[in-house]
């Protein structure tokens, strides 16, 4: 998505979730609050604490779980010819980024509009898996399962944040590497 959204009407959200984000954000615009406040869009925010959020936590908490258990992750499988099993993109946010990110803005003064949130680097299903196998020091075990149907003609294969609106304010403290982010995460015992 660009964060200049100066065409906020040719988004076309996949799901419920993102259509009432976008709705609230089309809003915004047509009511002339864009120039007067601040709307945050955060990519695929992980960190300690999920549990509450059941089937909606994070893939990462789920992960650990799941190898915790049963030492492996499940994934789900591609369907798109451009990605092999495992190869779909994400930009993962650890939720440490989030809050600087947030803060920032919030401690920013004349900034307004919409912003998006995230590390500016996609990631794979499969670094992301590995990553969560390294920091508990297990060899990788990851199977990959079919994707419900439900699923295959809405699931978004790509994403990644553009971060230059965020960038262009001043916000200048660099993204945790996924890496990092995942053994930071594994530190905490509370998942």
């Amino acid at each position: 998505m660009d964060d200049t959204l100066e065409d906020l009407h040719s988004l076309c959200p996949l799901n419920m979730y993102g259509y009432s984000k976008h709705m609230f954000d089309c809003y915004a615009q047509r009511m002339g609050w864009l120039d007067k406040i601040v709307g945050l869009k955060y990519y695929n925010v992980f960190g300690p604490n999920e549990w509450h959020k059941g089937d909606m936590r994070s893939l990462v908490a789920k992960s650990y779980e799941q190898i915790l258990t049963h030492g492996e992750i499940a994934l789900f499988k591609s369907y798109h010819p451009n990605y092999t099993d495992g190869n779909q993109m994400r930009d993962f946010l650890y939720v440490k980024d989030a809050v600087a990110m947030t803060i920032h803005l919030a401690n920013t003064p004349k900034v307004n509009g919409l912003f998006n949130l995230g590390s500016g680097q996609a990631n794979t299903w499969n670094t992301l898996a590995e990553a969560i196998f390294a920091a508990l020091d297990r060899p990788a075990n990851i199977r990959y399962i079919e994707m419900p149907e439900q699923l295959k003609g809405k699931y978004q294969y790509y994403t990644c944040a553009n971060t230059e609106k965020l960038y262009s304010t001043g916000y200048n403290i660099d993204c945790y590497t996924l890496q990092n982010a995942v053994k930071d995460y594994g530190s905490n015992p509370v998942r």
